[in-house]
């Protein structure tokens, strides 16, 4: 082995060769001999040689754990890459070059870049996990604060953005569902509190028995949106409308009573005013009530006190209130020119009152039932009284025009004498519509009579017996009529013979035909003209027989309706003697 005297700076004085020089100056004042001086030398040596084995070793060591480090910092980088769904990072090594501790330092800031990306993505999670699981609690109907059960449990493996994105897709539609349920919750309590304020309800008592959480005091997001909430809420709502619609139909029905006994009973409108609040709504729908209180139970209540007040006003006053009803149908029965006997249904009302055999309410009911029948019979009798009434108008008319006609003075310039012209020939064309309306009305008649199995009397007076008689005594005035223009014509002939040789000389004496001659009237009438109240009765002027229940026989009708001819028409209108003509 070479021994050098040269210094190791960094050893400082003492190295292995100046070492070696002191050993080898003690061996020689010693006097080792040289087999033990190699045997020392061996054995520095193999000390030596293990000492560098055991650095080797330490090294290779150290080199084993910087490759470990080496091969987890890659799996880690691959990890993280794969967790976060990165297929590369900016900045990483393309290549692997360079020794142990230089690959490590290039990956090591990429790593904690990674790690630091990680902590960020795993909180993200987190955040919309928390939210996730809060919307369904709410959902779910657990309103518990999410710290109590503490943070979700993130899946590490797999925090790539598309993870994200899908449960930040699934956070959106669960705050839009909320968003619906809230929705849905704030238009039930708003109809809830509009039904409870049109029912006269507490509204807090009833939405916070539904849940506590519907109350207005707590903030929109703490409200409970639950299946159970939202079920409940609807049967409320339900349960309200059906309270609300059974309130409605009571108070219109105690309305209606109202109505009805303030008019059977007079009532002032000055009290009927007190209860505008009940009657105002007596035809309204459901849906159109939306008043504070309309429906309130008091309200209700003090319309029930009010009826039953008016009921037992209405018995002591039953016999006034019946006269009203019996009077009203007496009027309708007028109108109808329908014959009864008011004295007997009177006394029978009086009757029935005083002996208490029949409630009041029976009584009304039994005397409206009347009354509603009588409006039927009466409509199905009003066309043919309209066409009566237009008989008996054109009648009065040709009454008047034959008084017109028999007049000398009519076509004197007197005051007025035009509207009498203009009056007559209105009169004349009505006149010549006489026939056809009776005919006309005789149809109607026997029709409504075949249809009802009863004869149509007018006032008491069978109508077609009526339509009889005038068209026979129409019949006779209108022969009556020619008899005397025959007459007449008789006379002037002879006139005419006795005045040709001789000369014109008056007559000895007013020929007999010369006399106004009147034809017999119907009804009392002045020239057949029926009157507004007949007194005709069956077996009159032998024109119309009557069974005994009531029906009428059916004759064949005299000759009916004969009108004169025009040239005699003319002749009545300006002849010197005025006698009746129809024009």
């Amino acid at each position: 082995m070479a021994v050098t005297d040269s210094q190791n700076p960094l050893l400082g004085e003492d190295t292995c060769g100046s070492l070696l020089n002191k050993l080898q100056e003690i061996w020689d004042e010693v006097g080792e001999s040289d087999e033990e001086r190699d045997k020392m030398l061996l054995q520095i040596e193999q000390e030596c040689l293990d000492v560098y084995k055991r650095k080797v070793e330490q090294a290779a060591k150290s080199r084993a754990r910087l490759l470990q480090s080496l091969s987890d910092a890659k799996i880690e980088l691959c990890n993280l890459l794969s967790a976060l769904g990165e297929k590369g990072f900016a900045g990483m090594p393309e290549k692997t070059s360079g020794t142990i501790k230089e690959q490590l330092a290039a990956i090591a800031p990429i790593l904690e870049k990674l790690w630091q990306q990680k902590d960020e993505r795993v909180k993200e999670f987190s955040d919309v996990q928390s939210q996730i699981e809060k919307i369904c609690g709410e959902i779910a109907g657990d309103l518990s604060p999410s710290d109590q059960t503490g943070p979700p449990a993130v899946d590490e493996s797999n925090l790539s953005l598309k993870k994200l994105d899908e449960f930040q897709s699934q956070l959106q539609e669960l705050q839009k569902e909320k968003s619906e349920r809230l929705h849905k919750v704030h238009e039930f309590v708003s109809t809830v509190h509009d039904l409870c304020s049109v029912l006269g309800m507490d509204f807090l008592s009833t939405v916070t028995e539904v849940h506590p959480s519907l109350d207005d005091s707590t903030s929109v997001n703490s409200k409970s949106i639950s299946n159970g909430t939202l079920a409940r809420l609807a049967n409320t709502v339900s349960t309200l409308n059906e309270e609300k619609q059974k309130r409605l139909h009571k108070l219109q029905e105690l309305a209606s009573q109202l109505v009805d006994l303030w008019n059977l009973m007079d009532t002032p409108p000055e009290e009927r005013s007190l209860f505008d609040h009940v009657t105002c709504n007596m035809s309204t729908s459901v849906d159109e009530v939306t008043v504070p209180g309309a429906l309130a139970l008091d309200l209700i209540e003090q319309a029930e006190v009010e009826v039953e007040r008016l009921d037992q006003l209405k018995a002591s006053r039953m016999k006034e209130i019946a006269f009203k009803k019996q009077a009203e149908l007496e009027e309708i029965f007028a109108r109808a020119h329908i014959e009864i006997e008011p004295e007997a249904a009177r006394e029978k009302i009086m009757s029935l009152i005083d002996s208490g055999n029949i409630e009041p309410t029976e009584l009304l009911a039994d005397m409206d039932n009347q009354i509603a029948k009588a409006k039927e019979e009466a409509l199905s009798r009003k066309e043919i009284l309209d066409k009566v009434e237009k008989w008996m108008s054109a009648c009065e008319e040709e009454s008047w025009l034959e008084d017109y006609n028999r007049d000398d003075n009519r076509y004197n310039a007197s005051r007025g004498a035009h509207l009498n012209l203009k009056r007559a020939e209105k009169a004349r064309i009505l006149v010549n519509k006489i026939p056809a309306l009776v005919d006309t009305l005789v149809a109607r008649t026997r029709a409504w009579e075949e249809v009802h199995d009863m004869s149509f009397a007018y006032d008491g007076v069978p109508l077609l017996a009526m339509l009889d008689e005038y068209a026979m005594l129409r019949h006779e005035r209108e022969e009556e009529k020619r008899r005397m223009r025959d007459q007449k014509k008789y006379h002037e002939q002879q006139n005419t013979e006795q005045d040709s040789p001789f000369g014109t000389k008056p007559s000895p004496a007013r020929p007999v035909g010369s006399k106004k001659v009147v034809g017999p009237r119907a009804n009392g009438g002045a020239n057949g003209t029926p009157n507004r109240r007949l007194s005709l009765n069956a077996h009159q002027n032998g024109s119309k027989s009557t069974s005994k229940d009531g029906k009428r026989d059916r004759q064949s009708a005299p000759l009916n309706y004969v009108s004169i001819s025009k040239e005699d028409a003319a002749s009545h209108v300006s002849g010197s003697e005025p006698v009746p003509a129809s024009p």
